[in-house]
């Protein structure tokens, strides 16, 4: 039997939020950092973590992130209440807050999380400005998401 390959970059990738990707249009994006709590952090070891619904608020020259549900674990410590959908801080540079503020004021703009990660030990956020697409924008991404495939499909079909 053969070894099955491994991949020569190592699975970082905690969660992705797939729902932005389909929900908005992808402009800009920011690694920020995160100020989590231990339960929080061992529940991200487990993968325990839903972003679909999650979103970025910047109050009084900070960043939050709101709707982003941490399951606690079964094995959680017992005096600790733990809250699964508790607001988070980000942490990022002043000017990075200063263009996501300028930028979520303009109409149609939002700021919204698209992945978590971990980047050497620490656990990291990608947020992204984005724009709402109209149910037509979201029916074209689509169809050229699958001409795509069929184009990919026809030409590895046609070099046999």
């Amino acid at each position: 039997m053969a070894k099955p390959r491994k991949s020569k970059t190592p699975d970082n990738m905690i969660v992705q939020n797939k729902k932005a990707r389909h929900d908005y249009f992808i402009e800009d994006s920011f690694e920020a950092g995160i100020q989590l709590q231990g339960w929080e952090v061992k529940s991200l070891r487990e993968k325990k973590v839903q972003l679909v619904d999650s979103y970025v608020l910047i109050k009084d020259g900070e960043a939050f992130l709101l709707g982003c549900n941490i399951t606690p674990l079964d094995t959680a410590s017992t005096h600790i209440i733990a809250d699964p959908t508790r607001t988070k801080k980000l942490l990022l540079h002043k000017k990075e807050l200063a263009r996501l503020f300028s930028a979520t004021q303009q109409k149609g703009q939002t700021c919204v999380c698209t992945k978590l990660y971990w980047k050497d030990h620490l656990i990291k956020a990608e947020i992204a400005l984005a724009k709402g697409k109209q149910a037509h924008d979201k029916r074209a991404s689509v169809k050229d998401r699958e001409w795509n495939i069929d184009k990919q499909r026809i030409v590895r079909h046609h070099n046999r």
